[in-house]
Order: structure tokens, then C-alpha cells, then sequence
């Protein structure tokens, strides 16, 4: 691989970093929407098309990057251990929340309780990618990682 192909990977993962959480950013706004039927008449199969498919990629997501990326990351500048110890812990508190969300929903619960259930998510995962871009996308930029951007970002990449 040349350097400048070499050069190109290595910025596009940071790249592909902020482009997944754009992706799932907009996926949230999404399910919201779809808990207020905006969408059409088949607003209960809109929730479980958004709901659950924005719980499912946030959800590949954080397991990609704890199985793939994050190990990586670790193994280049173990001085980011305890980085990585919070986003992983994150993670863990993203999937208890929805997990708390599946529920509701397979309770029909009332839009309100979703709402929440959606706020609670959509304010750890801003926190959770505002501090792992801070931490991580120059780390990114600098690092041979091995592997495909859905290897390690999940999906969205």
C-alpha cells in the first residue's frame, strides 16, 4: 500500500467515526418521530422499524468497536486504558438503557414513557461520542488499525 492509500485510510476512520455517529444521531430523531406517528398510518410498525433498528445499530456499533477497534486502540497507546474503561462502560450504560426501551415497547407503553426512555439514551450516547471524539479521532488519524471500517465501526461505517 502506498503512503498516501496508507494516509487516506488511516484519516478515513476518523472520518468513518464521525460519519457513524451522524448516521446514528439522525437514526434517534428518527425512532423519536416515529413514536409521534409522523410517518404515515402504520405508525406502530414505524416504531418498530425505528426503534429497534436505531437500538440494533447503536447497539453493533459499541460491540464493533469494543471487539475490534478498541483493542487495537489499547494495544497502540496503553496510556488509553482508562479512555477506553469509560466508553466501554458506556456502552454497558447504553445497553441497560435500552434494554429499559425494548421493554417499554414490547409493554406498548405510552409515547411519553418512550420519549424518555429515547431522551435518556440520546443524552449519554451525545456525551458518550462527544468524549470519545475528543479522545480518540487524532488517535484515529495516527494508527494502522487492521481491519474494515464495519469491522470496527459496526455497520454504519
Amino acid at each position: 500500500m502506498s503512503i498516501s492509500s496508507e494516509t487516506d485510510r488511516l484519516v478515513a476512520f476518523s472520518t468513518q467515526l464521525r460519519n457513524v455517529h451522524q448516521r446514528l444521531r439522525k437514526a434517534l430523531d428518527l425512532a423519536r418521530r416515529s413514536i409521534d406517528g409522523e410517518f404515515d398510518e402504520t405508525a406502530g410498525q414505524d416504531l418498530l422499524l425505528f426503534c429497534r433498528g436505531f437500538c440494533s445499530a447503536l447497539s453493533g456499533h459499541h460491540r464493533s468497536e469494543d471487539g475490534g477497534l478498541f483493542p487495537q486502540v489499547v494495544a497502540e497507546h496503553p496510556e488509553l486504558k482508562p479512555v477506553i474503561a469509560n466508553l466501554m462502560s458506556d456502552h454497558n450504560m447504553l445497553e441497560h438503557l435500552i434494554g429499559q426501551l425494548t421493554a417499554a415497547m414490547d409493554s406498548n407503553a405510552e409515547p411519553d414513557e418512550l420519549h424518555r426512555h429515547l431522551d435518556g439514551i440520546g443524552a449519554v450516547m451525545e456525551t458518550h461520542f462527544r468524549y470519545e471524539e475528543n479522545q480518540l479521532l487524532a488517535i484515529l488519524d495516527a494508527l494502522a488499525l487492521e481491519g474494515e471500517p464495519t469491522g470496527l465501526l459496526g455497520d454504519l461505517a
